[in-house]
């Protein structure tokens, strides 16, 4: 690697249990694990700065890691960590991962201590020949709105390729007496995934001092995956298309000014005539 020193951030001995093996007993009962990762990251710009978004989040590394081992059944180590150097690789900022995966219980009748894989991988090993496209609706009904949503314009930074206005919106749904909500809707262009593109936009919602306290209540600042490439999914913690995004004119309102081609034929008659009121351009 060319520039500054690399740096690294270790996570040592991770200890999950999982479903991984090719042995019948192996495929219905769970196996301890323990997973080690070397990560490769430029940290001169948080050693400065303290800032916890110019580093990798280890906390949410190791998260990921093992919910993702909990919910594989992979038959082989080599597959399993494969996939986790994927996860890693996703988080903005990881520029390689040394990863060792290691079975603590290996099925082998001989006196052995455990058996491992050991796969280091760089970030042009995943990056695809062209950018993944992404459709994002941002919201705030709190506090500084159109300074959250500038919060999140910055955090996208040049990944934006379109943008609409900002659209001030009654709220819909949720507690009584919530305050007019600013919504509008950007494209990016993105190497992650979908979960780990997920995951960022999580991140950026909580570095805004967004809690997630009452179902559909204010917030400082909102992030709604709409659209990912033409992918559909609908597991676990991800759904794309958003399911509810047709439902909504303070989403389709916007979004018809950056992907029209993504609004269903005849909505603006067909939805219930909410307040969604036109304010023209975020000034930055």
């Amino acid at each position: 690697m060319t520039g500054r020193t690399t740096d690294h951030i270790l996570i040592e001995r991770l200890r999950v249990v999982s479903i991984i093996g090719v042995l019948d007993h192996e495929r219905v009962t769970p196996q301890p694990l323990q997973i080690d990762v070397d990560i490769e990251v430029d940290l001169h710009d948080a050693g400065q700065s303290d800032d916890l978004t110019q580093t990798v989040h280890y906390g949410e590394v190791a998260v990921a890691l093992a919910e993702l081992a909990r919910n594989t059944r992979y038959q082989l180590l080599e597959r399993l960590a494969q996939h986790m150097t994927e996860v890693v690789l996703s988080f903005p900022l990881v520029r390689a991962v040394d990863l060792t995966l290691t079975k603590m219980e290996p099925p082998i009748p001989e006196d052995i201590g455990s058996t491992a894989v050991r796969l280091y991988r760089v970030r042009s090993d995943f990056s695809s020949s062209s950018p993944h496209k992404a459709i994002i609706a941002l919201g705030s009904n709190m506090g500084d709105r159109a300074g959250y949503l500038r919060f999140a314009l910055e955090r996208l930074g040049d990944r934006v390729t379109a943008e609409s206005q900002v659209f001030e919106t009654d709220p819909v749904g949720g507690p009584e007496n919530q305050g007019a909500y600013l919504n509008m809707v950007v494209a990016i262009d993105t190497e992650l995934d979908p979960y780990a593109l997920l995951r960022w936009l999580h991140r950026i919602e909580a570095d805004a001092g967004r809690e997630r306290v009452v179902h559909w209540g204010p917030r400082t600042l909102d992030m709604d995956l709409l659209f990912f490439d033409d992918v559909v999914i609908d597991g676990g913690n991800l759904a794309v298309p958003h399911p509810r995004y047709a439902e909504r004119r303070f989403v389709l309102a916007p979004l018809n000014e950056v992907a029209p081609d993504r609004c269903p034929v005849g909505w603006e008659t067909s939805l219930p005539p909410d307040a969604v009121y036109p304010r023209g351009p975020l000034t930055r």
